[in-house]
């Protein structure tokens, strides 16, 4: 017999989980979370929140060390890393009390335990069986180490790496994608000496070529050691730190941080004896409206197909809950989700990369506009950044976006609109922006591409 019963389970409580929550509730669903850990998941408190609040102490530093272009003469300046670091714990407290306030404020139950699933599609938590109509697997993904190297000691992920609680004289990482690359640029602007090992010819392999050149450069004006092509061997932690080859050098750090990928966080689900498939790479097997192979039983987010992305997540435990609740839905286009990395330079994109494009068969129209080529850019100080588009000549679509320099994380959502309502790189280039802004430099980025750019 089951000790209570409820229209909506949610197992975990990250922005998938929390979101999907909030929305059953919305639409009269008796729901509850379960969570083994702290509300919030991993993103609200040891991942995407942390790691901003850190780079965002980064930078300042920097503004503060370029004042003196601007007029300014700034001296004495100190990075307290503690206070860094309390600073860190007061924002994640105060976005995970507010998911808190919003399950209280919808009469949402936040059940503390482990929780899996009964043959029968309920949900078990700590040996206490919970009736549920609908249930959502929203638990996220885990850690990959490498080959040969387990995380333990001085050897840690990415969680750990923000909540250090000194600042490392010397850091290497292992895997120059978004997370790796956020804690290159962060670490090395607060003082650090960085290597950044990548086995991929690139670092951010998965951006646009263009892209990716722009942020090595300004990793290495960072004084991040930047080292591609390159893998990891003969790992070993000492008394004093962590000690590594790679190609034929060998070098020791205080820490190594592993960034290379992160696996379904799926153990002990259960999912076998409720009938829920796994596909490729272990993960969930979903429909568009991520109904599971177990009828009234979802998964979402890192668990299911798709970029590892907190905001993709919440969309789907949207979905997901509609379903359920018999609304129409429509299935998310991963390609158009937009992606965000918040290192220096910031990077932002969506859709096809040049490359994509071409291998795809598009005939492709490309434009380019740094941001030196509109006032905005040189104002604020940043004539280093790109923007790109990439589109195709028949219809003019625009098949994606990608944008490096300062606020690309912003000014990317422009462009993933635009594609959402049906224009094209030509409706970009039409649409009035305001001036000096850096987003004049999208609207130019549109006109190149239709073959008729203003300012360049």
């Amino acid at each position: 017999m089951a000790a209570a019963s409820y229209d909506c389970i949610v197992i975990g409580s990250g922005p998938g989980g929390y979101v999907a929550a909030i929305r059953a509730a919305q639409l009269g669903r008796r729901t509850a979370v379960v969570e083994r850990d702290r509300v919030g998941g991993r993103c609200l408190n040891y991942a995407c929140i942390p790691a901003k609040s850190v780079l965002r102490t980064a930078d300042l530093l920097d503004e503060v060390h370029d004042a003196g272009q601007y007029g300014l003469r700034v001296g004495g300046v100190e990075l307290d890393y503690p206070t860094v670091q309390s600073r860190r714990g007061k924002v994640v407290a105060t976005l995970t009390s507010g998911v808190a306030s919003l399950f209280k404020k919808g009469g949402i139950e936040l059940i503390t335990g482990d929780a899996s699933l009964t043959a029968g599609g309920d949900v078990s938590v700590d040996g206490e069986v919970l009736r549920a109509g609908t249930v959502i697997l929203a638990t996220g993904s885990v850690g990959r180490a490498i080959p040969g190297v387990s995380f333990g000691g001085r050897i840690i992920g990415t969680e750990e790496a923000w909540a250090l609680p000194a600042l490392p004289a010397r850091l290497a990482v292992v895997g120059a994608g978004a997370s790796g690359a956020e804690i290159a640029s962060g670490f090395a602007r607060l003082g650090s000496e960085v290597l950044l090992l990548e086995a991929l010819d690139r670092v951010l392999p998965s951006e646009d070529g263009d892209i990716s050149r722009l942020v090595e450069r300004g990793f290495r004006r960072q004084g991040v050691a930047v080292q591609t092509g390159t893998s990891v061997a003969d790992v070993e932690e000492t008394s004093s730190g962590v000690s590594l080859s790679h190609g034929s050098e060998r070098v020791e750090v205080e820490h190594l941080v592993i960034a290379t990928g992160r696996v379904a966080d799926v153990d002990g689900l259960g999912l076998s004896d409720a009938g829920v498939e796994l596909g490729e790479g272990g993960l969930v097997n979903v429909d568009g409206a991520q109904r599971t192979t177990r009828e009234g039983i979802y998964a979402i987010g890192d668990l299911v197909a798709g970029p590892a992305l907190a905001h993709k997540a919440s969309d789907e435990g949207i979905i997901a809950v509609e379903d359920a609740a018999g609304l129409e839905t429509h299935p998310l286009v991963h390609v158009d989700i937009p992606r965000a990395t918040f290192c220096t330079p910031n990077v932002g994109s969506f859709g096809l990369t040049e490359e994509e494009a071409r291998e795809a068969g598009y005939d492709v129209v490309v434009g380019k506009v740094p941001y030196g080529a509109v006032g905005g850019g040189i104002v604020y100080g940043d004539r280093t950044g790109l923007v790109k588009l990439v589109g195709e000549s028949r219809y003019g679509e625009l098949l994606g976006g990608h944008i490096v320099g300062s606020r690309a994380t912003e000014l990317i959502q422009e462009l993933v609109n635009v594609r959402a309502l049906e224009g094209g790189f030509a409706e970009v280039g039409r649409i009035v922006h305001g001036h000096p802004t850096l987003s004049e430099a999208v609207m130019e980025a549109g006109r190149a591409t239709d073959g008729w750019l203003i300012h360049g």
